[in-house]
């Protein structure tokens, strides 16, 4: 899975990439990529329509939202205060990703009313 992340992640840059992790009782088992509406190398924004399309898949899949993921291509593998702010689904885990150091670090965060704390995150 991580290689999948990383592949799509790597295909956007310069650009934020994002996508819906899906699975259950915690452990991914789908990587669903959504357009970074923005197309931006600081923010990004889910194309609504491909998100909802997302959410429908893994609805029908019998699966939930277990991450949402991102990339900061120049910045840290760390929540923004943007991403503390607008974290919308508490149920699942911010997966911040970012190859600041030219490689891509992965790093999980579970976030609640604008707090967060680091969670393992382990590819199988």
């Amino acid at each position: 899975m991580r290689a999948e992340i990383e592949k799509y992640l790597q295909e956007h840059l310069p650009e934020e990439a994002c996508g819906l992790l899906g699975g259950e009782n915690g452990m991914v088992k789908e990587m669903l990529p959504v357009r970074n509406e923005l197309r931006s190398a600081v923010s990004f924004r889910m194309d609504p329509a491909e998100q909802i399309a997302a959410m429908l898949y893994l609805e029908e899949q019998s699966l939930e939202i277990v991450g949402i993921f991102h990339s900061h291509p120049r910045g840290p593998a760390f929540p923004s205060e943007t991403d503390l702010k607008e974290h919308a689904y508490p149920e699942s885990v911010a997966v911040i990703c970012s190859l600041a150091d030219g490689t891509w670090e992965i790093r999980a965060f579970d976030i609640q009313e604008g707090r967060m704390q680091e969670i393992a995150l382990i590819f199988h």
